[in-house]
């Protein structure tokens, strides 16, 4: 039961599906139904991908008057029919590490589909662990097909940006792309939680996100303060992060103080991936200011506050994903 503009219905599937994407999962007379979102010409330029959506919910297309729905098992069956790029590079990250301007670099390019913490993949990610985990994966799979198609012929390479918890979804992801790089961004403990104290994402506050997904207690945590959650959810980032780079050859460790043009340089050594002068040029620019804010000049003062007893462990966490990549590095 999709609906689509009318003069695409005698179509192909992949003209009748340019420039929509499922967005959210939506419940209609008792079934699970995907609410699908007109994107018309929006490029994934957005530091995040809800404000895309934000963005595109506005467009006539999307009037809450139409109704845009199907069948979560039809996206499989669908992604195929769609001429997509394959992803180029996955970046992990443990928040507030830089990994937003990374992506808003990457973006700069006309060849390339960033796609920054899309809510569709999360929402699967994290319904994964409560039902039938192949399923959820193939859906998963196809949705990012879909929301790699070509819409203007250029593309050629697709980065994802996950949340921060999605390292936790490693094995699955691995599972589905078990020959494409993963970007491992980090930074010193005590820096991520100074810009988490500021502004509290998802992943900072208690009971926001399954307890489950980081192997938290639900009632441990109760007991903890915001700044000590945070920093236990820092440590099973940087925990996870040293398990994979111990396995993994195609995981690759990166710090945020190398600086988001080198990051950029490293992820393109990395996938092959070709950046031309004028391209290098505007990400100089751009990587000047505020990855959330493009218009304000990026400024931040070094930490001097000696570290908390509660950041120690995700001290020592970082200092031995510190020491594999100074290895790595020196090889």
């Amino acid at each position: 039961m999709f609906a689509v503009k009318p003069y695409c219905m005698d179509n192909s599937i992949q003209l009748a599906l340019k420039d929509w994407i499922p967005y959210k999962f939506v419940t209609v007379n008792d079934a699970e139904c995907c609410r699908w979102l007109y994107l018309g010409d929006t490029p994934f330029t957005a530091p995040f991908f809800d404000e895309t959506i934000s963005h595109c919910r506005s467009l006539p297309e999307n009037s809450q008057l139409i109704s845009t729905l199907s069948s979560p098992a039809l996206l499989p069956d669908w992604a195929v029919q769609i001429e997509s790029v394959a992803p180029t590079a996955i970046i992990f990250h443990i928040s507030r590490c830089g990994s937003t301007l990374v992506s808003q670099l990457l973006a700069l390019q006309a060849s390339s589909i960033v796609l920054s913490e899309v809510p569709f993949f999360d929402e699967l990610l994290r319904r994964g662990k409560k039902e039938d985990n192949n399923d959820t994966l193939t859906i998963l799979k196809a949705a990012v097909g879909l929301y790699g198609a070509k819409r203007n012929g250029q593309e050629r390479n697709l980065f994802i940006k996950a949340d921060s918890w999605h390292i936790h979804f490693y094995k699955e992801l691995r599972q589905l792309y078990p020959a494409v790089p993963f970007i491992l961004l980090y930074r010193k403990p005590d820096e991520v939680l100074r810009s988490q104290q500021k502004n509290r994402g998802m992943q900072a506050v208690p009971g926001v996100l399954e307890p489950e997904i980081f192997g938290f207690n639900r009632e441990a945590i109760v007991q903890m303060s915001l700044d000590e959650y945070m920093a236990q959810v820092i440590e099973t980032y940087l925990l996870a992060f040293t398990e994979i780079l111990a396995t993994d050859q195609l995981a690759i460790p990166v710090n945020y103080n190398q600086g988001a043009l080198e990051i950029v340089r490293i992820i393109a050594a990395a996938t092959s991936l070709e950046i031309n002068g004028n391209e290098m040029e505007a990400m100089q620019q751009r990587a000047g200011f505020h990855a959330k804010f493009p218009g304000q000049v990026f400024a931040e003062p070094a930490m001097q506050q000696p570290v908390p007893a509660y950041l120690e462990k995700a001290f020592e966490l970082y200092d031995a994903v510190e020491k594999i990549r100074t290895a790595t590095k020196a090889q």
